[in-house]
Order: C-alpha cells, then sequence, then structure tokens
C-alpha cells in the first residue's frame, strides 16, 4: 500500500492499514521475528494445542450435525482462495442431486442480531462481503453468524442435506466429515512461524490430518499429495450495469486504477497484468468498508476491483467501475480424483 492510498483512508481503518502492512512485511519477509513475537508464538500455540485437545478429546463436545459437513479452510491468515473453492464444490454437490448450504462467519459484519440468513441482496455490511459474494455466485441458502452451531441449526431449516462451512478449519464446535485446506501457492507458509510471529494459525503438521491440500496456483512449496488449483478470471463486469460485460480478449490495453481489499491483493494485481491492462494499484485492508472518496482518483479512468470488494460498491457505483469475476478451475485428472474420492467420504 503506497502512503498516498493510506491517506486516503481515515481514523482505524487507517491504522489498521499499518498494521497489516507492518506484520505482512514480518511474516512474509526473510528477517527473523523479535523476541516479543516469538514468545508470543510459543504462548499461542500452547492456548491453541490445549483447545483442539479439549476437542479432541471429548472433554468439549463438537455438535453432529445430521447431514455431512464440509469444512474449506486454511493454515495462514489472509486469502488463499477458499471463497472460489466453496462455490465450485457447491456446483459439484447440486450436480449430484444434492441441496448444499453454505456456513459463513459473517467476517466484519456488524449485524447487532446473529444469526442471519443471506441473500444476494443483503447488506454487506451487516453481514459481511464473503456471505454477500456467496448468496450472489452460489444460489444456495446461506447463513451467516460468527458462532457456527447456532447458524448450523439455522440453516437446516432451509432442506440443506449437505452444509459447506467456510473458512471453518479452525472451528471445531461441529464435526466435520470432509476437511479442504487451501494453500496460497505463492506465498505459502511465510516465515513458517505461527501468529503472532508468522501467519500460521496452526503449525503445517495439521495438514497431515486435512482430507484435501489444495494449492492455488504455481507453488515451489515441497508438498506430497496435494492438488492445484486455479482461480481464473472468466470476464470484467460493470458494477453500475451488470448486463454491460467485457471479455478477457477485449482489455488488453486498458488504463485502469486496480483496487483490491483482499488478502493477498497482489494475485489481483498479477491477473490484471497477465491481461494486459496498464493499471495504478491500489491495495486496501482486507475486507474494509470502502468509501466513496477513497475511489475518486481525479481522472476519467476505468477503475477495477475484485468481486468481494465490487458488493460493497456497487450502491454508489460510478460507470467506470468494473469488477472481474472469477472461478476456481481445476485440470479434468484432477476433477476425475478429487471427486470420486469426496463422494466415498460423503457416501453418495
Amino acid at each position: 500500500m503506497t502512503g498516498t492510498d493510506v491517506a486516503r483512508i481515515s481514523g482505524r481503518e487507517r491504522l489498521r492499514a499499518k498494521i497489516e502492512t507492518a506484520l505482512s512485511g514480518l511474516w512474509y519477509g526473510t528477517a527473523r521475528p523479535p523476541l516479543w513475537a516469538r514468545l508470543g508464538e510459543r504462548l499461542f500455540l500452547r492456548i491453541a494445542a490445549a483447545r483442539r485437545r479439549r476437542f479432541m478429546s471429548g472433554a468439549r463436545k463438537s455438535l453432529r450435525m445430521p447431514v455431512p459437513v464440509i469444512v474449506v479452510g486454511n493454515l495462514t491468515i489472509g486469502g488463499t482462495g477458499k471463497t472460489p473453492l466453496v462455490l465450485w464444490l457447491c456446483e459439484w454437490l447440486k450436480t449430484r442431486g444434492l441441496r448444499p448450504g453454505i456456513l459463513s462467519g459473517g467476517y466484519r459484519g456488524n449485524s447487532s442480531q446473529w444469526p442471519r440468513r443471506v441473500g444476494p441482496e443483503s447488506d454487506p455490511e451487516t453481514v459481511g462481503d464473503e456471505a454477500v459474494l456467496l448468496a450472489r455466485r452460489s444460489g444456495v441458502p446461506v447463513m451467516a453468524d460468527p458462532l457456527r452451531t447456532r447458524s448450523a441449526a439455522e440453516l437446516l431449516k432451509s432442506g440443506v442435506d449437505v452444509i459447506v462451512c467456510d473458512d471453518g478449519l479452525q472451528h471445531y464446535q461441529i464435526e466435520r466429515d470432509v476437511e479442504f485446506v487451501v494453500i496460497d501457492g505463492a506465498r505459502g507458509f511465510g516465515n513458517g512461524h505461527c501468529l503472532p510471529a508468522g501467519p500460521l494459525r496452526e503449525p503445517v503438521e495439521r495438514l497431515t490430518e486435512a482430507d484435501f491440500v489444495i494449492v492455488n496456483g504455481e507453488t515451489g512449496l515441497d508438498l506430497r499429495e496435494c492438488l492445484t488449483m486455479r482461480v481464473a478470471p472468466v470476464e470484467l463486469r460493470n458494477l453500475a450495469d451488470p448486463r454491460r460485460t467485457r471479455p478477457l480478449n477485449e482489455v488488453k490495453g486498458w488504463r485502469a486504477h486496480a483496487v483490491a481489499g483482499i488478502g493477498n491483493p497482489q494475485r489481483f494485481f498479477d491477473t490484471l497484468t497477465d491481461l494486459g491492462i496498464d493499471f495504478v494499484p491500489h491495495a486496501l485492508p482486507d475486507h474494509v468498508e470502502i468509501e466513496p472518496a477513497w475511489l475518486e482518483f481525479g481522472d476519467d479512468l476505468a477503475v477495477i476491483m475484485t468481486e468481494k470488494d465490487a458488493v460493497k460498491c456497487e450502491s454508489w457505483a460510478a460507470p467506470n467501475f468494473w469488477f472481474v469475476r472469477v472461478a476456481a478451475t481445476f485440470e479434468p485428472h484432477v476433477v476425475e480424483g478429487l471427486t470420486t474420492r469426496l463422494a466415498a467420504l460423503l457416501r453418495i
């Protein structure tokens, strides 16, 4: 994030932006974490391990749902490609004649009452941007609530026969039948440390317990039995008038401002570079509530953003606002192996 972009952000979000930038430099840099961070990591690991042991031993009960539960999560803080994978899974489940539903944590939603049923027209400020995006793209029931056990009970009332839990790997309150762990192939595990010294929520060894390890993009990581996924752009869609679209082969040479308020904005910027778009990058804090003044750049260039950011800007979008629609893709042989094993695990 440039100094100019930080200056556009006011109050608490500006402070959050500076903290995120500093932590990203620590987590994905080569320097050894400072002493305070390493001591904090030790404490974090003890607390996290003790919590997990209580669930695994039965000292704390996990709720067993009457339908299969698929958990999609990651080991690191920030974006890895979970949302596109959740959407892909829902589409696959529907092709099998099932009625999936999605549990979302409603991250950054400010609702005073949970759980909240999420629809395409729900307010992202209330229920979170990811929940609204999932509702719009999936066409399945979506329930948002920081407390997954409460929202799961409500989701069942929609008649779903399989639950997909978005970002639920560390939420052990609900028993799961299948675990997917998504890894950003470019950023990997950062410096390999757990919070706060590094980006890991759990040690890398946790991967051995997952049913599927999905790597988003090419990677230099030495991982056995992982599957490669690619989150590919599909088209550009106008935010003020969604009927207006641009195929990817027509955007080469566009000049634009690129806005990304996601966990790994560089991945979005790399996508635009691959499309041949000439842009000025503007990285914002993850899940930030974007204000109109932040996107006033004093020129008539197009403003291109992620789909997750777009759901927060559509009520005041200008005619030159566009977003990139993306989708998870796998090689055919990967799809065959993945779906065969997934069907066996779900007994469908």
